[in-house]
């Protein structure tokens, strides 16, 4: 998608406190838009992190791809900074792509 006054990137957000059902809602809608998911979760961007996190499940991020998941070790420093840049970089990775995040 091209970024211009006239047709803005399309850019789906979703958040809400835990165990909502978030991650199927966001699939279904990276589905139907044909999209990709950008996790935003503090914690699921750790690897082997996966029990008290909600983290998509292997057969979730099997139906659409999911990015800022399972990215740094958990003994890796990694902070919010660190975290918006690199998911800045996927977004316009994707955007540049014709793909809505």
């Amino acid at each position: 998608m091209k970024n211009n006054t006239s047709n803005p990137p399309m850019i789906i957000v979703v958040c809400g406190p835990t165990g909502v059902g978030k991650t199927m809602f966001a699939i279904r809608l990276a589905q139907r838009f044909k999209g990709q998911i950008v996790g935003a979760d503090a914690m699921q961007i750790y690897r082997r992190m996966d029990i008290g996190t909600a983290k998509p499940t292997i057969d979730e991020q099997a139906m659409v791809r999911h990015h800022m998941v399972d990215i740094v070790e958990p003994e890796t420093p990694f902070d919010a900074a660190m975290y918006g840049q690199r998911a800045h970089a996927v977004i316009q990775r994707l955007l540049a792509r014709g793909v809505p995040p």
